[in-house]
C-alpha cells in the first residue's frame, strides 16, 4: 500500500515541476521519500483507497492544500520555510513533519474532499474564443459554465487579453492575462453578455471564509501571481454557480434563445464527469444543436485533457450545422495557448 501513495506524490512532484513550481515539486519529493504510516493521519493517508493520483482522489494535493492552508492561516512553523523563504530538505521537511503531528486533526479534515481550484489563466482560450465567436455571429451571449467551481470565469468578458500587438477585452479591465501565445490573433469583436450562470457539485461560496480559504490554499505558495489573479477575480463579484449535477443543471437551459448565442463551456472538468454524465450530456446538447438557428446558434468549448502529453485540447463544436472545429491547444494553467482557430 505505501507503494502507492510514494507513486502518487512522484508524479505529482514531476508534474508540479513541469508547471513551473519548484517549491512544490521539492515538497511532494520529500513527502514522497520521508512520510511514514506511523500516526492515524498518515495511515490514513497511505491506505487511502483507490487511485490516489491525480486522475482522481489526488491525495497528494489534498496534502499539500492542507499545509498550504495552515500557512495561509499564520502558521510560523511553516510559514518560515514556505516561500517566498528558500531552505534545504531538512528544514523543510522538520517542519512539516511538525506540522504533520500538531496540526493533524485540521489536515484531517481538510483532506475530506478533493481539491477544488478555479484557475483564471483559463479565461484567456474563453477570451479569445469570445471574440472569435462574437465576429461570425454578432449576437449576444449566453453563458453556462460546467463545473465553474467559484465562478471566477464566468466574468471572462470583464477581463484583457494581452497579445502584444493586440488586446481583446475592455479598456477598463478587472484583470489582464498575458499568456505565451502561438499562432494568428483573434480580431476584437464586440462581445454583449445577456446571462452568465454556472454549475458545480459542491461550489466554493467566497463569502465563506473558510471556502475562500480552500480555493487559496490550492493554488501553489512559489506562484503568487496566480493568486494575484484570483484576487483580483473575485473582486471582480463572480456569481455564485448553483449547486447541483451538471447536466441535470443544463438540460432545461438548451431550449433555443432566439436572437442571443448560448456558449456552453468547460475547462479541465468534464474528464471528472462520470462516463454516463458524459454520454447524456453530449446526447442532449448535441439534440439542442440540431434545433439550433442562424439566429439562436449553440457553442459548446472543451477545454479537457485528451491523453496527449502537452496541455489540453481545445475543441469547439458549433450549431446549426455541427461543425467540430479544432482551436489548438492550452497549458492547464493557461501560461501558454497554441492557437489554430480558422
Amino acid at each position: 500500500m505505501s507503494d502507492r501513495l510514494r507513486h502518487a506524490l512522484r508524479q505529482q512532484a514531476d508534474a508540479c515541476a513541469g508547471l513551473g513550481s519548484p517549491f512544490m515539486a521539492q515538497l511532494c519529493t520529500l513527502l514522497a521519500e520521508r512520510l511514514e504510516p506511523d500516526t492515524a493521519l498518515t495511515r490514513r493517508l497511505f491506505d487511502w483507497p483507490g487511485d490516489l493520483t491525480s486522475n482522481a482522489a489526488s491525495v497528494s494535493l489534498r496534502l499539500a492544500g492542507a499545509l498550504h492552508a495552515l500557512v495561509l492561516q499564520g502558521h510560523a512553523g511553516l510559514a518560515a520555510v514556505y516561500p517566498p523563504n528558500a531552505c534545504d530538505d531538512d528544514t523543510l521537511w522538520q517542519a512539516v513533519h511538525a506540522a504533520l503531528a500538531s496540526d493533524a486533526a485540521f489536515i484531517d479534515g481538510f483532506i475530506d474532499s478533493a481539491p477544488q481550484t478555479n484557475e483564471v489563466r483559463r479565461s484567456a482560450v474563453l477570451i479569445a474564443t469570445g471574440h472569435w465567436l462574437a465576429a461570425r455571429y454578432p449576437l449576444p451571449l449566453v453563458f453556462s459554465e460546467l463545473g465553474a467551481s467559484a465562478g471566477l470565469n464566468l466574468n471572462w468578458d470583464r477581463f484583457a487579453l494581452d497579445l502584444g500587438t493586440t488586446t481583446l477585452g475592455p479598456t477598463d479591465p478587472a484583470l489582464t492575462l498575458t499568456p505565451d501565445w502561438r499562432g494568428p490573433h483573434p480580431a476584437p469583436s464586440t462581445v454583449r453578455v445577456t446571462e452568465r450562470a454556472g454549475v458545480d457539485l459542491n461550489p466554493i461560496d467566497l463569502t465563506d471564509p473558510a471556502q475562500r480559504l480552500r480555493l487559496l490554499a490550492y493554488l501553489w505558495p512559489d506562484q503568487p501571481h496566480r493568486k494575484a489573479l484570483t484576487e483580483a477575480a473575485i473582486a471582480a463579484s463572480p456569481p455564485r454557480p448553483a449547486k447541483a449535477d451538471a447536466i441535470d443543471w443544463l438540460e432545461p437551459r438548451l431550449t433555443p434563445r432566439p436572437g442571443q448565442l448560448h456558449l456552453i463551456w468547460s475547462t479541465i472538468a468534464w474528464q471528472y464527469f462520470p462516463a454516463a454524465v458524459q454520454a447524456r450530456g453530449t446526447a442532449l446538447i448535441a439534440a439542442a444543436g440540431a434545433t439550433a438557428t442562424p439566429d439562436a446558434p449553440l457553442a459548446w468549448l472543451s477545454y479537457e485533457a485528451d491523453g496527449q502529453s502537452l496541455g489540453a485540447g481545445l475543441t469547439l463544436r458549433l450549431w446549426p450545422g455541427d461543425q467540430t472545429i479544432d482551436l489548438g491547444r492550452a497549458d492547464f494553467h493557461g501560461r501558454w495557448v497554441d492557437w489554430r482557430a480558422p
